[in-house]
């Protein structure tokens, strides 16, 4: 069985015990989260689609940690300028854990 649920404005596919990494959201560790927007239910032969969201279904989660994910490099040169600015960027993410998914 998975859902496909929109969490902070992204459509993530997930399955019960699933860890991943989203946005950073504003929980606390140990809180528990329920996403009601939720577009997709596959339950093995049956599939219900929402139009845009499923009414009465649900995504429960719980907050593990707030992380930050690799560093990316940005660079900017203009040839022939002297003109070089680097700079970089660490993107804050929150890891949740799905623990049920309501039909």
């Amino acid at each position: 069985m998975y859902a496909i649920v929109e969490i902070a404005g992204q459509q993530f596919k997930v399955q019960k015990d699933q860890k991943i990494f989203v946005h950073r959201l504003a929980a606390e560790v140990g809180a528990k989260l329920e996403f009601d927007r939720v577009l997709l239910i596959d339950n093995g032969s049956n599939v219900s689609v929402g139009a845009p969201a499923i009414a009465g279904a649900s995504v429960t989660a719980e907050v593990n940690d707030h992380v930050k994910g690799d560093k990316v490099i940005v660079f900017r040169k203009k040839r022939r300028k002297g003109y070089k600015k680097k700079n970089g960027h660490r993107q804050s993410f929150t890891s949740i854990t799905i623990k049920d998914i309501k039909a």
